[in-house]
């Protein structure tokens, strides 16, 4: 890999010859890595919630962002971090193993079909048909939708906010709580950090606040990792359980979780790239390493927002990328510090992920009714039913019907498809239920 390496940086190296140093690239792949880094902690906690061993957890998501980066690096030149998604891992835990109540093993399976569809989206015209038929407020709305279920995860974990009492919906948490002053420091620290640009900003908040945990004997994990356990990894290898593939619930998983890679990749590709012309690779690269992941063990991976780290930084080639893949591989050899890091210090990076995805709305046209109350119903029912299928559902039936009665119908066959589609979801999923 190593060699395949070299061999790439030269040649990106000769391509880019007074547009771009390797100096600068190699600065931009740093500073990209050090941005997405905490996703190797945040990504198996989160997946823990589904039942897969945090300890396997985390190598499989190391292991699939070297993947991934690399072949964003060799095949697309562009660069984006490929990683884990935040809010796919989400959907993967509690929308398909808590509330569809599948195992873990049953969700990767929905998770490589899924993947699969997305992989021949990506490979056919279909991918160009879908970016163009689908209206842009509801790839905003998924986003942002999915960045509000993150902030409420993360508060949930920080143990600023719990379940109600007194028929309200949720209730603010004890401020004696030992942890949730920990998770209070740790947001400070972190959000400090980040207005300030200070590189590493997110593992930086997460390493301070875990020795300030430690220092209060705020336990950490207590799942005990160390490198010497790569070598039961294999455990998570080709866990795809196909059992359901036969009943309905499991392909309206699949549609759902199909549904949400492919829009929020474009959405996000099309947000990052400097160069638009490298759309289609990057796409594919990213509906290649999603298909891998699940065969890893893991969550699909998208593109991480945080590339915008190393673009702002100048980087504009698979250099980037491919920095980030070497990074990402020794990291392994540090693992055995994850076990000191507590939940209080990952809620602060999930609430400002989340924060951060929600900055979208500002494309969002609000004072197009017809535009904002479809994005609207997205946003607020991806957390408040804490399933984004539902979220995505209320969405693509609502803008069609919407248009029409405001006379615009300029609106898409594929529209038309989409929103039946997820209509038939909805009805489905109540008679499920």
């Amino acid at each position: 890999m190593l060699q395949g390496l070299k061999e790439m940086i030269k040649r990106r190296t000769k391509a880019t010859i007074g547009k771009n140093n390797l100096k600068t690239e190699i600065l931009a792949g740093v500073t990209s890595f050090f941005a997405i880094s905490y996703i190797m902690i945040v990504n198996p906690l989160i997946l823990s919630d589904a039942g897969i061993p945090v300890n396997l957890s985390i190598f499989a998501t190391i292991i699939i962002s070297v993947l991934g980066c690399l072949l964003m690096a060799v095949w697309a030149n562009a660069p984006i971090i490929l990683t884990p998604g935040m809010g796919v891992n989400a959907f993967f835990t509690y929308t398909l193993v808590v509330g569809m109540h599948f195992t873990w093993q049953v969700a990767i399976a929905v998770s490589l079909v899924s993947s699969f569809l997305y992989l021949v989206i990506a490979f056919t015209p279909l991918s160009r048909v879908l970016a163009e038929s689908i209206p842009d407020v509801l790839k905003t709305g998924i986003t942002v939708g999915i960045g509000l279920f993150l902030v409420e995860l993360g508060l949930e974990k920080a143990g600023l906010i719990t379940a109600g009492s007194n028929g309200s919906l949720l209730a603010f948490g004890s401020l004696q709580n030992p942890t949730t002053l920990l998770a209070l420091f740790g947001l400070t620290l972190t959000v400090i950090l980040y207005v300030k640009k200070i590189p590493g900003n997110f593992i930086i908040g997460i390493i301070v606040t875990s020795l300030v945990g430690a220092a209060f004997k705020i336990k950490g994990q207590a799942t005990t990792v160390d490198v010497t356990q790569i070598k039961e990894y294999g455990k998570l290898l080709f866990q795809g359980d196909f059992q359901e593939i036969g009943q309905l619930k499991f392909w309206l998983a699949v549609f759902s979780m199909t549904m949400i890679l492919v829009f929020e990749s474009m959405g996000l590709l099309e947000g990052l790239l400097p160069d638009k012309n490298k759309f289609k690779k990057s796409f594919q690269s990213s509906a290649i390493t999603a298909l891998l992941s699940g065969i890893c063990g893991t969550s699909p991976t998208v593109a991480a927002a945080e590339s915008a780290a190393g673009i702002e930084s100048g980087g504009r080639t698979g250099i980037v990328a491919g920095v980030a893949s070497l990074l990402f591989a020794s990291s392994i050899f540090l693992v055995r510090f994850l076990k000191y890091v507590p939940e209080a210090a990952i809620a602060p990076v999930i609430i400002i992920t989340g924060a951060l995805m929600m900055q979208q709305l500002q494309h969002i046209q609000i004072q197009d009714f017809s535009e904002w109350f479809p994005a609207f119903l997205i946003i607020v029912l991806i957390p408040l039913s804490g399933s984004i299928a539902i979220g995505l559902s209320f969405g693509f039936v609502s803008y069609p019907i919407l248009k029409i009665m405001t006379k615009k119908t300029d609106i898409s066959p594929i529209m038309w498809i989409l929103s039946m589609l997820f209509l038939i979801n909805l009805v489905c999923t109540a008679f499920l239920n």
